[in-house]
């Protein structure tokens, strides 16, 4: 009896280390697991500050655009009047030639469809405008062409497709004195309510 109760004293001395080592797996198991939610959880943390520092980055561009848009137009020309002009067109355009825009008001002259640029500077570009076309399936070039004495350029060009399409145009081109700006269609189709703003901003004195 001796003898098996010193048996079963030494079996149960024998099975305690295992089960110790096979707590401190399981610590372990346990520690690791923590250790990689938290790695996790900092990395998310890592990518939503990054995304904040983004976003608010391109806030503050935009707003630094908007002051300085801001500052220019609030500062008198040569002439100490704003100088810009408003078009409002419905009708027909014609494949070759160039709409037909009338000014409506403003300071800016408008000769022969053409838009003259009166000095040079900074200028607000807006243009909006519904166009439909007679033949479904017929891709339309609508093109915003700057010419000064021989020289053309295009700042501007935009492809429609559909019987039926909005066209709208925000930006800021230098331009120079005696320019002339027209827009032209690619075919024939009909313009409904087309609006073209051109106002200086930013004046060129020297």
């Amino acid at each position: 009896m001796e003898r098996g109760a010193a048996m079963e004293g030494g079996a149960g001395m024998e099975g305690e280390p295992d089960s110790e080592a096979g707590a401190g797996e399981k610590l372990e198991c346990h520690r690791e697991r923590a250790e990689h939610e938290w790695k996790l959880w900092q990395g998310g943390q890592v990518r939503n500050t990054l995304h904040l520092i983004s976003a608010v980055a391109q806030w503050i561009l935009l707003l630094a655009c908007l002051i300085y848009l801001g500052v220019h137009f609030l500062q008198p020309t040569k002439s100490d009047k704003v100088l810009w002009t408003h078009i409002r067109y419905t009708g027909e355009s014609t494949e070759g030639a160039a709409v037909n825009l009338t000014a409506e008001f403003g300071p800016i002259q408008v000769r022969n469809g053409s838009v003259v640029v009166p000095c040079d500077g900074l200028y607000l570009v807006s243009l909006r405008s519904f166009i439909y076309q007679p033949r479904d399936g017929v891709k339309l070039k609508l093109t915003l062409q700057v010419t000064q004495k021989t020289t053309r350029s295009v700042p501007w060009e935009e492809t429609v497709q559909g019987s039926e399409s909005r066209v709208n145009l925000s930006t800021v081109l230098y331009l120079f004195e005696q320019d002339s700006i027209t827009l032209w269609t690619s075919s024939h189709a009909n313009i409904s309510d087309l609006t073209f703003s051109l106002v200086l901003v930013g004046e060129n004195k020297s």
